[in-house]
């Protein structure tokens, strides 16, 4: 236990012993803080900005999310309970520690960025009271205001020192503010349905406010868009693409006693991602119907409802995204750096988060961003899911790189960054017209990225009948 007791207890290098394991109550508390959160004051809003249908968002995200949590159960939770290591150990184990290291620095940047924009979202609650708001910027990486960027970089500061303190300390903030603001999004629906006059069953369904809402944001310059069915469906499923397709909640649920723990991200997508959303998208139907006011900056959104407790729940509700989030990026960034303790890389990722979120356009391009960092984080969990599952059955070797001192495993570089390459092309590389939407990419990527390494592996691999022999490295 000496590794254990000088890693702080979480064990960032070494199977996660019986004694430190979590019950069901810490995972859901986490899930709850965490998707509940203050991406939904974002991403609520931007569906609708989006052109979204009202009836398509109540059907499609419900099959959505219903998909993202079978995910998390049946594609993690058995890995995450045999392995009880990190995303990050793991990978090194398969790929070496040489080609992880590149693996976790895009990971741990990306997770930045996304932590970055839950900054900016606290802060935009932050800056109300005193006056300070921002208009979202022309340009992707143009500052805010200098008072806005002074607000973020105390917001970020708060954010990261709380992320490192460690997993315990994340879940049990998470644990404290997940039922309050669980409470507030809904009653900021309720609200915002109150403010529009839609005092009735028929005229929620008939949904003419929600339609009315896109017609006017339609009707700007640059406004017309559509964002169908299939597209809602795919985008809640798959938006947390990263966390499960990719692997990365193997870093959280190591510490499960029980498989049942695996159900908890049910909380975070039914409540969070579900409920949240749509009442988020209410809080901009009401504010373009009182004040036809089209921007859906989160803190304005928020106190035109709610008030004081609005700018709480959106400061709060950043709070509990980035925290986790930093946490994850600061294992990331100890994978490049394992000599560093695991407090100096997240305080790391904790000041990149700040940075990133002192840009304040990143936060309205969340529809494209978490689809991106899906696709390219996801594809490599298929590595992890393939030398766990089908290995040994294929008569290759298991955590080929720990098994032989490999420090640079071609085959898993490859068949991670050919279909990424491949999908960032389709995003971005082809004329707007034609690019596909992010979080299409996320599938055909892991399932690319699966079959290539199995048949480098194939290629690569030498035969070495002694390796069952020896202990794991």
């Amino acid at each position: 236990m000496a590794e254990a007791e000088s890693t702080g207890g979480e064990f960032e290098r070494e199977p996660v012993p019986n004694s430190a394991l979590m019950g069901p109550s810490k995972f859901w508390g986490m899930y709850a803080g965490e998707h509940c959160a203050g991406t939904e004051f974002m991403i609520g809003p931007l569906f609708l900005a989006a052109g979204a249908s009202l009836q398509d968002v109540l059907v499609g995200l419900l099959l959505g999310n219903i998909l993202a949590v079978l995910t998390w159960r049946y594609l993690v939770v058995p890995i995450a309970m045999a392995k009880r290591m990190t995303l990050y150990y793991q990978l090194e184990r398969i790929g070496g520690s040489q080609m992880v290291k590149l693996y976790n620095v895009v990971n741990g940047v990306l997770f930045c960025f996304l932590a970055g924009a839950m900054v900016t979202v606290s802060s935009s609650a932050v800056g109300v009271p005193f006056n300070v708001m921002y208009e979202p910027p022309e340009t992707t990486f143009e500052l805010g205001t200098p008072s806005f960027t002074a607000i973020v970089l105390v917001v970020g500061l708060v954010m990261s020192v709380i992320a490192a303190a460690g997993y315990t300390t994340v879940a049990r903030v998470a644990n404290y503010a997940a039922p309050w603001m669980i409470a507030v999004f809904a009653a900021a629906g309720i609200v915002s349905l109150g403010q529009m006059g839609v005092d009735s069953f028929a005229k929620l369904s008939e949904g003419a406010f929600w339609s009315d809402a896109i017609a006017f944001i339609q009707s700007q310059p640059g406004g017309k868009q559509a964002f169908p069915f299939w597209q809602l469906v795919t985008f809640a499923w798959l938006c947390n693409g990263a966390m499960h397709f990719g692997m990365a909640d193997l870093t959280i649920f190591r510490f499960a006693r029980h498989a049942s723990s695996g159900w908890a991200p049910a909380i975070g997508m039914f409540l969070g991602h579900y409920m949240a959303w749509i009442a988020a998208g209410l809080l901009l139907a009401a504010q373009i119907k009182l004040n036809q006011i089209a921007n859906p900056n989160p803190g304005i959104l928020a106190y035109s409802a709610l008030g004081w407790t609005g700018i709480l729940c959106v400061v709060v509700a950043g709070w509990t995204t980035a925290n986790p989030t930093i946490y994850r990026a600061g294992l990331a960034f100890q994978g490049v750096l394992p000599k560093c303790s695991r407090v100096q890389m997240t305080l790391l990722a904790g000041a990149v988060a700040t940075v990133a979120g002192a840009f304040p356009a990143l936060a309205y391009k969340l529809l494209d961003f978490v689809g991106t960092y899906g696709t390219v984080l996801g594809a490599m969990g298929a590595v992890i899911f393939v030398d766990y599952w089908f290995v040994k059955r294929l008569g290759l070797t298991e955590e080929y790189a720990a098994r032989t001192g490999m420090t640079f495993n071609w085959a898993v570089l490859l068949a991670w960054a050919l279909p990424v390459g491949v999908s960032l092309y389709l995003m971005y590389g082809l004329d707007e017209a034609n690019r596909v939407f992010p979080a299409y990419c996320v599938i055909p990527a892991w399932i690319a990225c699966g079959v290539i390494y199995v048949v480098l592996s194939k290629l690569m691999q030498k035969p070495q009948p002694e390796l069952s022999q020896l202990a794991d490295a």
